[in-house]
């Protein structure tokens, strides 16, 4: 506890220095980046079934192809 005083003392000499703060190096980046929402695993998730059935789909067509071929 006796540590807490001068720690106190010496962060407010700190902000009371006069000197202006250090400007941000990217700022830019700072405001375009992305926060992650709770949606953002669900838009993945639907995204993956989207290419799986995508997939899905040209497998039957080539089954379905190779099957009318078989028949001709």
């Amino acid at each position: 506890m006796k540590w807490l005083a001068p720690m106190f003392c010496l962060c407010a000499l700190a902000a009371c220095s006069g000197k202006p703060p250090a400007p941000e190096s990217q700022p830019a980046a700072a405001s375009t980046a992305r926060v992650a929402t709770p949606w953002d695993n669900m838009k993945k998730d639907e995204q993956r079934a989207r290419d799986v059935q995508k997939a899905a789909d040209q497998q039957a067509e080539k089954q379905r192809q190779a099957m009318e071929a078989a028949q001709q």
